[in-house]
């Protein structure tokens, strides 16, 4: 990677090492001990129907845009990138391969790639505007964090987003077939659900304790800091949320940086079926692959004869 290439990893670095500086070992060792092996199964199997809104949301931006994918393929394709994203820097090294292997067996790469980029930005778009939704119908001191944290995930993915051409005919596909954009919808509302479980889970297991409604916003603030790409795998600017967030509706910032840290490791075990993932896809992909090149001379036989 060059050297531009790491700033944005070594960014998120530089804010976790910044808040263990000021906070000490603690508050980690408080999110190690909640990361239990409870959290942790809820983690897999949420993540695991996370996994599959993913999946259905790429596969019908991708078919709006003439780069079908399968269901199956996808869902292996979502599972093994999330598992890149979480143990490579930058975050997004997972999302790169799926697409440039779904531009490969697609024959379509521009659109393969495109598909991608859509998928991620419009779930972030959908995740964004409810969690600005529901902090403003929430009384809490959350406003102010979700609003920067927002604004700052989408203009770091408008960067992204701008090289991406073309943006208003891609766009204008996509939201205009209405089984699509509600597709998008419904599917980026269940991503954000099965996140929210887990990190709700993780709030109960170092015992945060706030209204219901407190807790949820809080929760929803916390994970679209985890967004902004200047990261690894989220590490950084998620506890740099949870630390001002926490603030925010009057708990110590030590305890956001916990919940987040348990958090963090759930998520992270819970890629790991991602791994498995790869080489699935990896051996189907082999296997089509061998049968398209066994049916070349059978058709050419025929043709013969």
């Amino acid at each position: 990677m060059s050297g531009r290439a790491w700033l944005r990893p070594a960014l998120g670095m530089v804010i976790v090492a910044a808040l263990m500086a000021r906070f000490g070992a603690d508050p980690i060792v408080r999110g190690l001990r909640a990361a239990d092996g409870a959290l942790v199964a809820l983690a897999l199997v949420l993540t695991a129907a996370a996994t599959a809104c993913c999946a259905w949301r790429w596969r019908a931006v991708a078919n709006a845009l003439e780069a079908g994918i399968g269901f199956g393929p996808a869902y292996l394709s979502c599972y093994g990138a999330q598992f890149l994203n979480a143990t490579l820097p930058a975050g997004v090294l997972g999302d790169v391969h799926r697409a440039v292997e779904h531009g490969r067996q697609a024959d379509r790469a521009g659109s393969a790639v495109r598909s991608v980029v859509w998928e991620r930005t419009l779930g972030l778009v959908v995740q964004a505007v409810v969690t600005l939704a529901v902090v403003a119908l929430v009384p809490s001191g959350l406003r102010q964090v979700a609003v920067v944290v927002g604004i700052g995930a989408l203009l770091l993915t408008a960067l992204v987003v701008r090289w991406v051409r073309p943006v208003t005919a891609d766009l204008r596909v996509i939201l205009g077939r209405p089984r699509a954009a509600v597709t998008v919808v419904l599917a980026s509302l269940g991503v954000a659900a099965c996140h929210t479980a887990v990190l709700l889970a993780a709030m109960a297991a170092t015992g945060v304790d706030l209204p219901a409604a407190q807790t949820v916003a809080l929760a929803l603030a916390v994970l679209l800091g985890s967004t902004v790409p200047a990261s690894i795998a989220g590490w950084g600017p998620r506890e740099g949320t949870a630390a001002w967030a926490f603030v925010a509706v009057g708990l110590p910032a030590s305890d956001g940086l916990a919940v987040s840290v348990a958090y963090g490791v759930a998520a992270l075990v819970a890629t790991l079926p991602g791994a498995l993932a790869l080489l699935l896809g990896r051996a189907v992909a082999a296997r089509h692959a061998v049968g398209a090149r066994s049916a070349i001379p059978a058709h050419q036989e025929a043709s013969l004869g």
